[in-house]
């Protein structure tokens, strides 16, 4: 159950954080109603230029972007807004591809730029309790316990 009060992390890559920093000036009002969580750097510049309580893993290339992913597969992560720049080679592009899956896996809201992020904070999802849907995860852990008792 994503609740009302939302876990909302925040993560970008460096060319795109003053976008996100901009963006998050923008929806200052309704971010501030939820719980954020980011990587180092970009949760750094939350809080100084915004003022906006943050928990902050370590930097994203050091493993920032593993640990939202871990809080994802806990369900402690309700939505993901990733400003990612596709133009540009990160060498930590396996964690970002692993970050964006888990999001997908665990059917969480998620916004890679601008648009779909100003989309998916205006919706009127974002102040009542949302139940997702989590069947095929429950499919996959019922096929995977009868393989193994097929061993």
């Amino acid at each position: 159950m994503i609740k009302k009060t939302k876990n909302i992390a925040l993560v970008a890559h460096d060319s795109k954080k003053p976008k996100l920093i901009e963006w998050c000036r923008e929806n200052k009002e309704i971010l501030s109603k939820h719980s954020l969580f980011t990587t180092g750097t970009t949760g750094t510049l939350i809080e100084k230029e915004l003022g906006l309580s943050v928990t902050k893993y370590i930097s994203g290339p050091l493993g920032g972007d593993q640990q939202i992913g871990a809080k994802i597969s806990e369900g402690a992560i309700d939505l993901l807004i990733f400003f990612w720049d596709p133009l540009e080679s990160m060498p930590h592009d396996p964690d970002i591809k692993a970050l964006l899956r888990l999001a997908t896996v665990w059917n969480i809201p998620l916004a890679c730029n601008q648009t779909s992020a100003d989309f998916l904070i205006s919706s009127p999802l974002m102040a009542e309790d949302y139940q997702r849907d989590l069947e095929h995860l429950e499919r996959y852990k019922k096929d995977r316990k009868i393989l193994v008792s097929k061993s």
